[in-house]
């Protein structure tokens, strides 16, 4: 198991090989509830990655699985160990998304639409802030820079020297012209994400208006791929009050053509550029009683 791993990813990972013991076993999550005198909602838990397990609990699985081969049982186990460690978010305290924060630490590859914000990698500290700060339930000011420290450390990610983030994002004509913290905000963040479009593993492409209806009306999601499982992954979905994270082959396929036809029809990069500038000149001596300053969290 690599260093760099994160745990929430252990903990998925781990739990989906018990989960594949257990089928293979025959056993039901009720029945092996029983036998360990738990609940059968925990069992759950347990192969959902949503909750750590003890190297001890783990080889007990694996008696009740019929699993013979130490060298499968000791791996598990090792495992179970470094899933019990805690992420560098964790230092922060309770933040929000703490599941696809340790996701997106160890994703190599992330497709992402988004139709309302800039994404939190690619946010400068000024548009980050304005935006934290109007959340709902709205935070403390001693909140509101936790939560912009996290983001900010979130964005090392895309700088990692050996493995740098491939990160493609399609977003939505609306994101330019949402006017977050104020025209001055938005120029410098257009002109921060024009520069982070042109690195090499940084893709942007902006949906104009003018497609009309497409398939990403549904809102906003995102779709993880790992390194040593390429054809898996995990597709987020944000909500306002909790999150959804989809593994099923079938969702992720679907996704997956979603996401082909929106990058189908959005202006390729160096169109993309182009209109980004466009709308960065909006921003350029702007009025600001003239624009609407509106927010949202992520």
């Amino acid at each position: 198991m690599a260093a760099n791993v994160s745990p929430t990813v252990r903990k998925r990972r781990l739990g989906a090989e018990l989960r594949m013991l257990r089928k293979a076993s025959g056993l039901t999550s009720t029945q092996v509830a029983e036998r360990l005198l738990v609940s059968q909602p925990k069992i759950s838990r347990l192969e959902n990655g949503q909750r750590a397990i003890s190297p001890r609990d783990v080889r007990d699985l694996c008696t009740i699985y019929g699993v013979t081969d130490q060298q499968v049982v000791d791996s598990l186990m090792r495992m179970a160990k470094e899933s019990g460690q805690q992420g560098w978010w964790n230092a922060y305290g309770d933040i929000p998304y703490s599941t696809y924060i340790g996701l997106e630490a160890d994703a190599v590859r992330i497709h992402a639409y988004e139709p309302t914000v800039i994404p939190g990698l690619l946010q400068t500290p000024a548009y980050a802030h304005a935006v934290i700060e109007n959340t709902i339930p709205p935070v403390t000011a001693d909140q509101a820079t936790t939560r912009l420290r996290v983001r900010l450390r979130r964005q090392h990610r895309i700088y990692h020297p050996a493995r740098p983030l491939r990160l493609w994002v399609v977003l939505d004509e609306s994101v330019l012209h949402r006017v977050v913290g104020g025209p001055d905000i938005m120029r410098e963040q257009l002109e921060h994400l024009n520069a982070l479009g042109a690195e090499p593993h940084i893709t942007v492409q902006v949906l104009p208006y003018d497609v009309g209806a497409h398939p990403g009306l549904s809102g906003q999601f995102s779709i993880l791929r790992f390194a040593d499982s390429p054809e898996a992954g995990v597709v987020y979905l944000e909500g306002s009050t909790s999150d959804l994270y989809l593994e099923k082959r079938s969702v992720l396929e679907h996704y997956d053509l979603t996401y082909a036809h929106l990058q189908a029809l959005a202006l390729d990069p160096d169109n993309t550029r182009h209109f980004i500038a466009d709308a960065i000149k909006t921003y350029v001596n702007a009025d600001a009683s003239s624009l609407r300053d509106v927010s949202v969290d992520r």
